[in-house]
């Protein structure tokens, strides 16, 4: 008798050529006998790999196939979540960051700097021609001034003394 397409369809499924000239029933159920036993031994032996098959194998049938886009989908719905929270704390949590208060001796400096610079002391007015000297003047002239030593008579540390006070109002002895 010969075998049906359905049978030929499963045989070509799991690998056997029915069509081939000679094959008979008996042989088909000796080959598939023979599968089915190395299919479970490989089982036993190794269920990783027997699984593995068993998942591909489910998956290449249509409810296989719906079953992936369902992930698919519920991985990119997961995915708009994963984002939205992302934006939506970064939103609520964002804090801008404090700028420090001048101190007031660097108030005074500053200050000092700035009235050296309107001056001819340190060369022509605009510039400071040696800064190094001219913030080493100005810092010892404040550090004065906070301690309450008296005014400078002249010169560059008089220009500084002077536009010092405004910045140090209330930290003078």
């Amino acid at each position: 008798m010969p075998f049906s397409n359905l049978e030929k369809a499963m045989g070509a499924i799991i690998g056997l050529e029915l069509a081939a000239p000679g094959f008979t029933r008996a042989a088909a159920k000796t080959a598939v006998t023979a599968i089915a036993r190395g299919g479970a031994r490989v089982a036993v032996a190794n269920p990783y790999a027997a699984g593995v098959g068993l998942g591909l194998g489910a998956l290449q049938t249509a409810p296989g196939q719906d079953l992936l886009a369902a992930a698919e989908e519920r991985g990119r719905q997961d995915r708009l979540r994963l984002e939205r929270f992302v934006q939506d704390t970064l939103a609520t949590t964002s804090y801008k960051v404090k700028k420090r208060k001048k101190s007031a001796f660097n108030a005074a400096v500053s200050a000092g700097m700035k009235a050296l610079k309107g001056s001819t002391s340190f060369g022509k007015k605009g510039s400071i021609s040696n800064g190094k000297k001219a913030f080493a003047l100005v810092t010892k002239v404040a550090s004065g001034l906070v301690r309450g030593r008296k005014a400078p008579k002249s010169g560059a540390r008089r220009i500084a003394y002077r536009a010092m006070p405004k910045a140090l109002k209330g930290i003078r002895k």
